[in-house]
């Protein structure tokens, strides 16, 4: 019984898991590219490599930095849906999550190196991408997801031929 509801627990939870992941998917790269061009626009080059060569462990504590330091953040967006502030809690959550994904990926494409040294790392790495792919491999061949898909290329359609038409 308890593993039945496990996994019956695991599935209502992989929506909204899958969800999260596609976000960081869709957001990963172009908020990275973001960040690229804000350093060098701002000079920071220099910072980037000395962040490249930093050791393992360095790399590890500098990678973990920014989700430790949106905590107080998210938390302020908690109480302020607390206090019925729906609308600012709301931004102030998203605009962390936006801010927080550029940051890391960012600093996951400048450490990864160094971290795929530390051979635990590289086993959850391992682990976490082949479980990432499988659960996104589903909902990509769920009903929804096709026929969301179905439905963008129509819009894509429709605006293409309105914008040139």
């Amino acid at each position: 019984m308890p593993r039945n509801l496990l996994k019956a627990l695991l599935r209502l939870l992989s929506w909204p898991l899958a969800l999260v992941i596609l976000f960081e998917e869709w957001g990963w790269e172009p908020l990275q590219r973001l960040f690229v061009r804000l350093a060098h626009a701002l000079g920071l080059q220099w910072l980037e490599a000395r962040i490249r060569a930093l050791p393992p462990y360095a790399a590890l504590a500098l990678f973990l930095l920014p989700t430790l330091s949106l905590l107080p953040v998210k938390l302020l967006a908690l109480w302020l849906i607390g206090q019925g502030q729906l609308l600012w809690g709301t931004l102030v959550i998203v605009a962390a999550k936006l801010v927080g994904t550029a940051i890391l990926a960012r600093l996951f494409t400048l450490t990864r190196h160094a971290l795929l040294r530390l051979a635990w790392f590289a086993v959850l790495y391992a682990r976490w991408t082949r479980f990432k792919e499988a659960l996104l491999a589903q909902v990509r061949a769920s009903w929804p997801w096709r026929a969301g898909r179905v439905l963008k290329r129509r819009w894509q359609r429709r605006w293409h031929g309105w914008k040139h038409g």
